[in-house]
Parts: structure tokens; C-alpha cells; sequence
């Protein structure tokens, strides 16, 4: 029985992001050769690519930035939601299925097929209300299968104001095709980055333990 899903997409040159942001390269610094022992990379690539928690300092100027945030929202017990096809905005009524008793941590899937390798214009958000409902009923932190949690041409950022109003957390670019709807643990820690606005995650599901045998569900 399969116990651990993967809901990170490849990073590397084939890796869209957002227009405008820096993508992905990599250089050598060192090559393995006549005195010298290692290879050792280089990277240049936006902390948006890939899957990644935002920090409150990339929606607000006076915002923490993403080496400062506990790590508690980023593991623990999540459920997966299916609202596939639902875009451009995911309401409270595609998710209220299965909105029963809520754990703190709420991941989306809007696609049948998230685009690991292409830009999506047309990606699904969140309609800000319903992230104030998850934020009334206990949720700390959201994700989604997109890019954003607003529409990608969206100046206002509606859901990222309501994200750092309610002092959420935020988790983009999952890839949840073959996560079936259900609750899970989540495992996905930021890096401690101590002035920047985001960070990649490798982020994986977990099986829960049966009932009975499990710890601390905060």
C-alpha cells in the first residue's frame, strides 16, 4: 500500500514561473578534474519556482521573512480537497464536500493535470471568502495545485491580503494529480532563508497512522 506521495514538481530549466521572474539556471563553480576532487553547482533561480511557502514579506512591505516563521504549520495532519475544473476563482461551495471537521491544514486540487512544464495565464485561485471561512473553522494554512493563490493578473492580491490579515500560511504549485481526496500528514519545511520573501519545499504526504496511534495533531 502506497504510504508517502511526492507533491513536488521537478525543478530545473524546463521549469516555468511566473512572468517576469528569475527561472532556473545552474553554472559550475567546480568540476571534477586534475586537482579538483568535487563538482559543486551554482544556482540562480527565483524562491517561486517549484513548490513554496510564501512569507508574509512577499505580500507585505513589513512582513516576516521566511527564515523567521515557526515551522508548525508546514507539518502535521492536512486534507487533500478536490475542486477540479472549478477555476478561476475556487469558492466555498467546491469545497464544502468535504469541509467536515477541518485539520489545520487544507491543500487543493484544481487541475486534472498540474502543467509541470509550461506557464498557465488561465491557473484556478482562491476567491478571498473562502479563505476566511477556512481561517474560521480552524485552518492555518492553505494550498493549491497553481501557481497563485490569486488570478495571475491580479494587482489587488484579494486572497494573499486575507492570507496576512488572518495570519495564514501559504503552500503554491503542488502537484496533487495523483493524491486521492482524504486527510494525510503534510511534510513540507521551508528553508531558513533569513531575508527572503519565499522558499522552495520539497513537500510530501504521508499516510496517517491508524486511528488510535496517533500523536500530536496540531
Amino acid at each position: 500500500m502506497r504510504t508517502i506521495w511526492d507533491i513536488s514538481p521537478p525543478v530545473g530549466p524546463q521549469t516555468p514561473g511566473f512572468p517576469g521572474d528569475t527561472l532556473y539556471e545552474q553554472t559550475w563553480s567546480a568540476t571534477i578534474g586534475p586537482g579538483c576532487p568535487v563538482n559543486v553547482g551554482q544556482l540562480r533561480l527565483s524562491p517561486h519556482l517549484g513548490a513554496h511557502a510564501d512569507a508574509p514579506l512577499h505580500y507585505d512591505p513589513a512582513g516576516a521573512p521566511v527564515g523567521a516563521l515557526a515551522l508548525d504549520p508546514y507539518l502535521g495532519p492536512c486534507r487533500v480537497i478536490h475542486a477540479i475544473g472549478r477555476g478561476p476563482l475556487v469558492r466555498w461551495r467546491d469545497l464544502e464536500h468535504a469541509a467536515g471537521e477541518l485539520p489545520p491544514r487544507v491543500l487543493v486540487r484544481t487541475y486534472e493535470r498540474m502543467p509541470v512544464d509550461r506557464w498557465d495565464p488561465e491557473l484556478a485561485a482562491f476567491e478571498a471568502a473562502t479563505i476566511e471561512r477556512l481561517a474560521a473553522l480552524g485552518v492555518r494554512l492553505v494550498g493549491i495545485d497553481t501557481a497563485s493563490i490569486d488570478p495571475a493578473a491580479s494587482k489587488e492580491l484579494p486572497s494573499h491580503q486575507a492570507i496576512r490579515r488572518l495570519d495564514l500560511r501559504v503552500l503554491e504549485n503542488l502537484v496533487l494529480d495523483e493524491v486521492p481526496e482524504g486527510d494525510y500528514e503534510l511534510i513540507a519545511l521551508p528553508l531558513k532563508l533569513v531575508a527572503a520573501d519565499a522558499s522552495p519545499v520539497r513537500a510530501i504526504l504521508r499516510q496517517l497512522p491508524a486511528r488510535g496511534t496517533r500523536g500530536n495533531e496540531a
